[in-house]
């Protein structure tokens, strides 16, 4: 493979808040469980500093729970609460700046996604805005959050953004995306409620904005809150809760003026336009830049060999026509940043083989193999 990647768009440094990133590649949060007790330990620090002493400008760590007793489902994910688990992050965050990153927190509560039973906490309910399954459907085992809850969930984010800013992370990432807690508020197939935090589309950001304008409060106007979100569930790839330009515009602008900075916008494939009846073009990071006028990170199945979910070899989309494509797209404005997930997991040196022109080395991803990644 020749060189002509080693003055890429994606290898250029760009702000991020008052800061500046080494370069536009993101590290997608990736849940791996790592953490006995919830406490991520050295190996983890050394996980996340190959990655940024490799290139990769920004990491986004994989999620962590935040302090309720239903957020996870595993006590093997790591908390964000805790002395125990802060220490941890801490050191994390001192071997990722050692290395010359960027890395923030993903802050989350899978609500519904969360079985009854689940550690770490066996006898908490799952929690969800209606008491709906990710199927749309009334389950007795799922508690709908009171008036009140909301409420104290709200605040719970804001404690985590608050502790963020105090351990020394660049920023946070609120996880609103793929059917977990906040997406469920977003989504007309879970949110029944008919307060101020149900109703039409707009009307049903309200919860999403209502914690970042928390988290703002707590963490001043010069940290970054990162914000992402989907159309796609992992119970349904084909959801969509903006249908056309427009209801994407009532679900995005109360979270623009609440405070978010960057939209983390994920989809399955990069390449794909998100209303091809508006503008065969734009990806939902370019239309979610269009309308808010914020920076945004595009993610899908980058840097990897097979589209994700395609049970056959994407030839028609490689990884060079991948790296073709973003770098008109980012020279195009239509977005700032890229997420890359499972080739870094794979190949923590991915962006140098870029760089180099060795993409042809790259130690490619397996579903197998993830156990044995480091």
């Amino acid at each position: 493979m020749d060189k002509e990647y080693a003055g890429h768009t994606l290898l250029q440094s760009v702000p991020f808040g008052n800061e500046m990133l080494a370069s536009r590649l993101v590290m997608a949060p990736m849940t791996r469980m790592f953490s006995p007790n919830g406490v991520p330990g050295k190996n983890v620090a050394q996980y996340y500093r190959k990655r940024a002493e490799n290139g990769i400008g920004l990491i986004i760590t994989e999620g962590t729970a935040i302090n309720h007793p239903a957020a996870v489902m595993s006590p093997d994910i790591p908390r964000f609460y805790g002395e125990d688990a802060f220490n941890g992050w801490a050191n994390v965050v001192k071997e990722v700046h050692q290395a010359g990153g960027k890395i923030i927190p993903q802050l989350w509560h899978v609500g519904a996604a969360r079985k009854a039973g689940s550690e770490p906490n066996i006898d908490a309910p799952p929690v969800s805005p209606s008491g709906f399954t990710l199927k749309g459907k009334r389950n007795e085992k799922i508690k709908a959050l009171t008036n009140q809850e909301v409420t104290e969930m709200i605040n719970t984010y804001a404690e985590a953004a608050a502790n963020a800013k105090r351990i020394g992370f660049d920023g946070i990432e609120l996880h609103g995306a793929h059917g977990y807690l906040i997406d469920q508020f977003f989504w007309e197939v879970t949110n029944k409620r008919n307060d101020e935090y149900g109703g039409d589309i707009g009307e049903r950001a309200k919860f999403a904005a209502d914690v970042v304008r928390a988290c703002r409060k707590e963490v001043g106007s010069d940290f970054p809150i990162v914000f992402r979100y989907s159309q796609w569930k992992g119970t349904d790839y084909q959801a969509k809760l903006a249908k056309n330009s427009n209801e994407l515009e009532q679900l995005l602008t109360p979270l623009v003026e609440a405070g978010v900075d960057i939209f983390h916008c994920s989809t399955r494939r990069i390449w794909e336009p998100e209303f091809i009846d508006e503008d065969p073009s734009l990806n939902l990071a370019g239309w979610t830049k269009r309308i808010t006028k914020k920076p945004t990170i595009a993610v899908g199945s980058v840097g990897i060999n097979r589209a994700y979910l395609s049970n056959q070899d994407n030839a028609h989309v490689t990884i060079v026509d991948n790296l073709k494509i973003i770098d008109e797209k980012i020279k195009a404005g239509e977005f700032d940043y890229v997420a890359i997930g499972r080739a870094l997991l794979a190949d923590s040196e991915w962006a140098v083989k870029l760089k180099n022109g060795q993409l042809d080395q790259v130690v490619h991803y397996t579903k197998e193999s993830e156990k044995y990644l480091i």
